[in-house]
């Protein structure tokens, strides 16, 4: 009996990876792509709250920040894409000028405090690595 419910339990969770796996082939509608920016910014939001201790207005503009600027990235890289630019250096550029435009908003309205630990909780090594980047093209 044992076997037979381990047996099913394998079986269910192999379709169930395929059915994902299948549905996650073709290219994102815009609304599945609007649902996972808005999900990924909520995430994003609840783990800065947590770990910088933000009071509710600073929530509000690290959501207001994140939306605005991930959908004009995305749009960016959209045309670029619609252009048939295949140059993944100019994605990277892309993605680090709106990665930089979020971390100096991020910095005008995080208190000191709050900016020393984004900055030692991944912030630093972000901006080093978009830094490394950028001297490359000089």
């Amino acid at each position: 009996m044992k076997i037979y419910h381990l047996l099913s339990v394998a079986v269910a969770l192999c379709l169930s990876l395929f059915a994902a796996k299948a549905q996650n082939n073709g290219p994102l509608t815009p609304e599945q792509q609007e649902k996972q920016l808005l999900e990924f910014v909520d995430k994003e939001v609840q783990r800065l709250g947590g770990l910088l201790e933000l009071e509710y207005w600073q929530e509000f503009y690290v959501d207001s920040t994140l939306t605005h600027d991930l959908k004009a990235m995305s749009v960016e890289m959209d045309d670029m894409q619609k252009a048939k630019v295949e140059n993944r250096d100019l994605y990277i550029a892309v993605q680090d000028k709106w990665m930089q435009q979020i971390d100096d908003s991020y910095k005008r309205f995080f208190t000191e405090e709050q900016w020393a630990k984004y900055w030692k909780s991944g912030g630093k090594r972000a901006q080093e690595a978009r830094d490394k980047r950028n001297n490359k093209k000089k």
